[in-house]
């Protein structure tokens, strides 16, 4: 089989074709592959699917932090606004 470099969107396409039920063996015939290297893919694709949905967890934190920062601001600046000015 030839050396290449294979992005890793290409590696999930060719991954989910053989978990919707595809042969392995075509697979790899199809895309020029051996199947030592496929299952390689497979299990580093199995091993990283939850990281699909730690994602969102981890953005919804963020944006909760940022709007408590934002919030603090807020509040900091309406104090200030609020302080009796002395001439």
């Amino acid at each position: 089989m030839k050396n290449r470099k294979w992005d890793a969107k290409t590696k999930a396409l060719i991954v989910m074709e053989g978990i919707k039920g595809k042969p392995v063996g075509e697979i790899c015939a199809e895309h020029q592959l051996s199947q030592s290297q496929y299952y390689r893919w497979r299990d580093e694709f199995l091993a990283s699917i939850h990281q699909v949905f730690d994602g969102t967890d981890k953005k919804e934190e963020r944006l909760i932090k940022e709007n408590k920062r934002l919030k603090q601001i807020i509040g900091d600046l309406t104090i200030e606004l609020k302080k009796p000015k002395s001439c």
